[in-house]
């Protein structure tokens, strides 16, 4: 029996429907790949091919994580769980991502991607991911790198300079100084130093960037670092009034194995940090938790806290919240991207809670033993 001229227009409109998809899905400017609910792949379009060497034959049909290897920077293969549209079926929400995918001819290519998963009343029907291409952005961010090192090491030079014949000047190395002069001479030091830091700061970063900071594990007692960290910060609290307190909670070991230098790098970033956005006759505390397979940290202050909608860039390069902004001119806003680098190479976690005009408790999770990594460069700052 032939078909109903509505059956016609509906089984037209359908086919229309798919090519306009279909289309649609091949014209994208990135690489595309979707899958089906078990992870075979269902379509690649033709930019995907051309980055990947593969053609859509290769790949159709194929298991998404065995047809497509995807690598960590250390040239291992990634596994399963790290995957990133696997953890976009794990959560339900799109992941982005950059790592690095190995072409058919065995190069490896670095990628910007982002999986979502396809869902319809809550069930997964399969994923779509989108990539591109991200070696000419990767060598670019290399070189700048590479630039702000050099640049970093030549400025130590005339620093320690500035340094040493300014402190000549004021121990009177050169003939008397009035009052005047000597308060003129400690500005010009303390410029130096600031600008010190910021040298070490530039230099960790690149050294993070590129991945050629070193982790070198030793036996950490963390009663004494703390001591010593605190007595490094207790005159920086003391000009601003704010009172320092740093405890020790809970029984447990407080020797760890792990990178000295670095994680007292992060802990003297973060009390810092709360020391100088916490007004005067504030409070910050510092607490330590060992735990039986890790430590945990915990910075309190009562500063100025961070709004609800700066919250989610608090650890990207250069931003600072706007409240912090209108009262310190003097930051760089690369503190806590620092940080969250170096813990990310101490195999630790950071998180923090805020409330603007109430204060912000950073969390930091070390874990009790670290492996030694990267080329032997220790943290600038250390």
């Amino acid at each position: 029996m032939p078909k109903s001229s509505p059956q016609k227009s509906a089984d037209r409109a359908a086919s229309e429907q798919r090519a306009e998809a279909e289309a649609l899905f091949t014209s994208i400017g990135d690489g595309a790949i979707s899958t089906d609910e078990f992870g075979k792949i269902t379509r690649v379009n033709p930019v995907a091919q051309k980055i990947l060497g593969y053609t859509e034959a290769e790949l159709v049909g194929e298991w998404f994580p065995k047809a497509i290897v995807a690598i960590n920077a250390d040239d291992t293969i990634m596994t399963l769980i790290d995957r990133p549209i696997t953890k976009a079926f794990l959560t339900g929400h799109s992941i982005y991502e950059k790592t690095f995918y190995l072409r058919k001819n065995g190069e490896k290519v670095p990628v910007a991607m982002t999986v979502s998963p396809i869902i319809l009343n809550d069930r997964p029907l399969g994923a779509i991911e989108v990539f591109r291409d991200i070696t000419l952005e990767e060598e670019i961010d290399r070189m700048k790198s590479e630039f702000i090192s050099l640049a970093s090491h030549q400025l130590r030079t005339p620093l320690s300079a500035i340094k040493t014949y300014s402190h000549m000047l004021i121990d009177g190395y050169m003939g008397p100084i009035t009052d005047t002069q000597k308060k003129s001479l400690h500005t010009i030091v303390g410029a130096a130093n600031r600008m010190n830091e910021l040298i070490s700061t530039l230099l960790n970063i690149t050294r993070i960037e590129s991945g050629t900071i070193a982790v070198t594990p030793k036996p950490v007692e963390l009663g004494a670092m703390m001591d010593e960290v605190g007595k490094e910060l207790s005159l920086m609290a003391a000009d601003k009034a704010v009172a320092l307190n740093i405890t020790m909670k809970g029984s447990g070991s407080t020797t760890i194995k792990t990178d000295p230098l670095i994680l007292k790098e992060v802990l003297s970033n973060l009390i810092t940090n709360a020391i100088k956005y916490t007004p005067e006759d504030g409070r910050v505390t510092v607490e330590i938790k060992p735990r039986p397979t890790d430590v945990v940290f915990t910075v309190t202050d009562t500063g100025w806290g961070i709004p609800e909608e700066a919250q989610d860039q608090i650890f990207t390069k250069f931003f600072r919240a706007p409240n912090i902004v209108k009262r310190e001119t003097t930051g760089t806003g690369l503190g806590l991207y620092l940080v969250k680098g170096l813990v990310d190479r101490l195999n630790g976690s950071i998180s923090f809670k805020s409330k603007e005009g109430q204060g912000t408790v950073f969390s930091l999770t070390i874990p009790r033993s670290v492996r030694r990594s990267g080329r032997q460069l220790t943290a600038a700052g250390g």
